[in-house]
């Protein structure tokens, strides 16, 4: 996980009421053909991007939710709760030239009308795995254990959870990722919600890194590149043939690929812009999913020109629409804050070994919540062919265990006609965690999550909520 600036472009977000009704939205501008702005305000802050910045253009980041009834190709209308969360506010800016852009982000968070401002950048999701097939190939490596396959299920008591409820297609996971492999024998096509990829990347954007594959333009396929949000994928819905079954049992998974493949000296890796990534989101948030699944992240030290961290507006979107969010801690090792994982309401996650201990690589702080399994992780991988598994490590495979457990926990409110809010999700995965087992554990959440207990948590509050309703008095029929 790292950070890169992106030159020439920023994202602004304006304060509310600020935003002039002109603005296309970023995918009116590349699927219809409208024109981006070339002004924003007719004021200081066309001013100052003209004069430190020289000619740009400009768009919203999101689309809205609905559309207007209106004859022009792409327009929307944003709601209260895209205005007040902001992501109704936020647009990207590309500028001419990028020699004075640390000057105009610092001149620009002195202007009233602007909530914040901030050169845009990349995130990155590096994948510590092997092939299974290149690696039985090659014959060396390891070999695929089914025995061990199934340790990081039984260690969090996924078995046992799966057999008290199978989850609910209703409930839609969101994989925000570098997309799935959509015809991997592993992962069951009724499973696969229709998904998306909101990827737009220059390729003279990404310094040293060679983009490979699709990855200009929005369109309509998730197919997976890297092998990293198949990996994820796998966790959450694998059908139980050569791998344990996914702990999302029959919930629906709905992937989007945010991140591009990029090759890293010889090994592939995800990368995507701020703005695509926040896209993308937002679009799943729109189309019903109820827990995202988000295993990317940027290092706070590592934010180009300080200001707020990146996706502050999705997220709050998210949590306004009900949506339960849950992301990687990181693989840095230290104590420190990586984003999306430590911002309020986000269920962060790190990531333990088979023995229940924490990874050495595992990223800690006050913001974890808890640790899942993150350490020789048995799932699926890139090729299609039966028996395609590869060998993950790192807290981005930690996340979706806990994913998978949130999507149960929804799935059984639902089914007792409950709503469940990533507030109480997160309580009562932390309230039934077991207790790490070392005494140096600082940072790393309040201990190894357990599904089983989480949803007798869930059940016996449900119960208790139903006890009390029946206490009063019924009163007097009419």
């Amino acid at each position: 996980m790292n950070a890169r600036r992106v030159p020439r472009r920023l994202l602004l977000t304006l304060h509310l009421g600020e935003v002039p009704e002109h603005l296309p939205a970023w995918v009116a501008t590349t699927r219809y053909g409208v024109a981006p702005a070339d002004h924003i305000d007719g004021g200081i802050v066309d001013r100052l991007l003209n004069d430190l910045g020289g000619a740009f253009r400009c768009a919203r980041v999101h689309s809205a939710r609905k559309p207007r009834t209106t004859a022009i190709a792409g327009a929307r209308r944003f709601d209260d709760v895209e205005q007040l969360s902001g992501v109704a506010r936020v647009l990207r800016v590309e500028l001419q030239d990028d020699a004075g852009i640390h000057d105009l982000v610092t001149a620009l968070r002195q202007v009233p009308t602007v909530e914040g401002a901030m050169c845009e950048h990349l995130s990155y999701a590096p994948l510590d795995s092997t092939s299974y097939r290149a690696l039985a190939q090659a014959q060396s490596g390891p070999t695929f254990d089914p025995q061990e396959a199934w340790r990081p299920h039984e260690l969090i008591r996924l078995p046992q959870a799966l057999g008290y409820t199978q989850g609910d297609p209703a409930v839609i996971i969101g994989l925000a990722d570098t997309g799935v492999a959509l015809q991997h024998p592993g992962l069951p096509q009724a499973a696969m919600r229709r998904g998306f990829d909101t990827v737009d990347l220059d390729p003279s954007t990404m310094g040293g890194l060679t983009l490979v594959g699709d990855s200009h333009k929005h369109d309509e396929d998730p197919s997976d590149d890297v092998g990293h949000g198949t990996a994820c994928a796998g966790i959450l819905r694998a059908d139980g043939l050569d791998l344990p079954p996914g702990g999302a049992g029959q919930c629906s998974l709905l992937p989007v690929r945010v991140l591009a493949a990029a090759l890293a000296g010889e090994r592939r890796v995800g990368v995507g812009s701020i703005a695509n990534i926040d896209a993308g989101m937002k679009r799943l948030i729109d189309l019903g999913a109820k827990v995202i699944n988000m295993s990317f992240g940027t290092a706070e030290h590592q934010l180009p020109d300080g200001g707020a961290p990146p996706h502050l507006e999705v997220v709050r979107y998210a949590l306004a629409r009900g949506v339960i969010l849950v992301a990687a801690s990181g693989n840095s090792g230290q104590a420190e804050r990586y984003f999306p994982a430590a911002h309020e309401g986000v269920i962060a996650v790190g990531s333990v070994n088979l023995r229940g201990e924490p990874s050495r690589f595992s990223t800690r702080g006050e913001h974890v919540a808890l640790c899942a399994p993150g350490e020789g992780i048995w799932t699926c991988g890139l090729t299609d062919a039966p028996g395609g598994l590869q060998r993950a490590n790192g807290t981005s495979f930690a996340a979706p265990f806990a994913t998978a457990a949130c999507a149960l926990l929804a799935a059984r409110a639902n089914a007792r006609a409950r709503p469940l809010t990533g507030t109480e999700a997160r309580a009562l995965l932390v309230d039934s965690c077991r207790p790490h087992l070392r005494a140096d554990t600082t940072g790393c959440g309040a201990g190894v999550l357990d599904v089983w207990s989480a949803l007798r948590a869930l059940e016996n509050r449900m119960d208790d909520e139903d006890d009390d309703a029946g206490d009063g008095d019924p009163g007097t029929a009419p």
